[in-house]
């Protein structure tokens, strides 16, 4: 088996298991950015074979601080499956996970393809909805630590995403205020504005990454477009909203029993 294959293989094992592996950097395995997003490819490809659909992608190394304390000076991104989207108010079982967190996000999603060098305007116009997101993340490495290749090698750490109800694209999402709760506790609050100054710029941003990749974003695609806040560790039981301005609410479950719905 090659190299791409063995980690993709790794990658894919750790997930299905819930168990967490070694990062391939600390075991001798020196992945470049091009070898790493090849093993993204070939994992979510194990997972389309199950029967999994691509839907969308997710965006990451938004916040300019997250990509300073990475040491990069671009965003990543990961691929979104039909089966990783939980209904708004769904539940999702904790034992799918390794370590799992939440994020408040905003999504968009596509009435056009879009793909490679665009505007925020040209972005915009290929947009029919805009909402307020939660993206569950999961880095498949022990103690949530990994390299910038680990992590794009595991799909960005993407492992499920509530939207919540879809509003008309035009929203000035430049500032607005985001506060994501925990069993009716405020956890983290903060803005849009984290998400690159402006969340448009992410999906202008995605479209690059994605012609970059010989990839096009398609129609009724979502897209999300990284996080506004910190994550937050999540526990069984666990009840998470998220209140945004503009936006509305999304909200889904943890529960130690059951599967995701």
């Amino acid at each position: 088996m090659d190299l791409i294959n063995q980690c993709a293989s790794t990658l894919d094992a750790a997930a299905v298991a819930a168990c967490a592996t070694a990062q391939f950097s600390t075991t001798g395995i020196a992945l470049t950015l091009e070898q790493a997003y090849a093993v993204q490819t070939a994992l979510v490809a194990r997972r389309v074979e199950r029967g999994g659909r691509i839907v969308g992608v997710k965006m990451g190394f938004t916040s300019r601080a997250k990509a300073i304390q990475m040491g990069v000076h671009d965003q990543i991104w990961g691929r979104l499956t039909a089966d990783m989207e939980v209904a708004d108010g769904g539940s999702l079982r904790f034992g799918l996970f390794v370590h799992p967190r939440v994020e408040p996000e905003v999504a968009f999603r596509l009435k056009a393809p879009l793909s490679g060098i665009v505007t925020p305007e040209q972005a915009l116009a290929a947009v029919d909805g805009v909402a307020a997101a939660l993206e569950i993340i999961d880095s498949r490495y022990r103690d949530f630590k990994f390299s910038l290749a680990d992590v794009v090698a595991d799909n960005a750490s993407s492992a499920a995403f509530v939207v919540g109800p879809w509003q008309e694209p035009g929203t000035d999402l430049r500032a607005l205020d985001m506060i994501m709760s925990i069993n009716g506790q405020p956890r983290q609050t903060g803005s849009s504005a984290a998400i690159l100054g402006d969340p448009m710029l992410s999906l202008v941003a995605a479209a690059r990454l994605a012609g970059d990749a010989g990839i096009t974003l398609q129609p009724g695609w979502i897209i999300l477009a990284g996080a506004a806040t910190a994550a937050e560790a999540l526990a069984p039981g666990d009840h998470v909203t998220l209140e945004a301005q503009e936006l509305g609410r999304v909200e889904f479950q943890m529960t130690a029993e059951g599967s995701a719905e």
